[in-house]
């Protein structure tokens, strides 16, 4: 799955500029580029970046500690369980997309925001 800089604003509830600053900040995010230089976001980085708006916005951590805290926890002793549960956001990410279409039919843009985005607790 690879989503547009818009899609994953859409998704977050966060700014361009937000998730730029967040790539800067935090080197596990790493958006491929298409041939015109947008920004294409892997199943991988959404997963992080679902992970950091909750470390930043509910815990309360500065983006030094949530980095430090990403870094453990993608290669942490209890990784392959976090891995299942990673397995398992990826889904519904995916099914986020598909229920939520960028556009519809008549050309109008659809920019519902989900419940499941922050409100999440727990690891990784």
């Amino acid at each position: 799955m690879k989503a547009s800089i818009g899609e994953v604003q859409r998704l977050l509830g966060v700014k361009t500029h937000t998730l730029r600053f967040w790539e800067k900040e935090i080197p596990l995010i790493q958006p491929r580029k298409d041939a015109f230089g947008r920004r294409l976001y892997s199943g991988r980085d959404i997963r992080i970046l679902l992970r950091l708006k909750h470390l930043l916005y509910v815990r309360h951590f500065s983006i030094h500690d949530a980095r430090q805290k990403l870094e453990v926890e993608l290669s942490g002793p209890r990784q392959n369980l976090r891995a299942e549960v990673d397995g398992i956001r990826a889904e519904l990410v995916a099914l986020y997309f598909k229920l939520h279409p960028t556009s519809k039919a008549d050309g109008s843009h659809h920019a519902s925001h989900p419940s499941f985005s922050a409100s999440h607790g727990g690891d990784f």
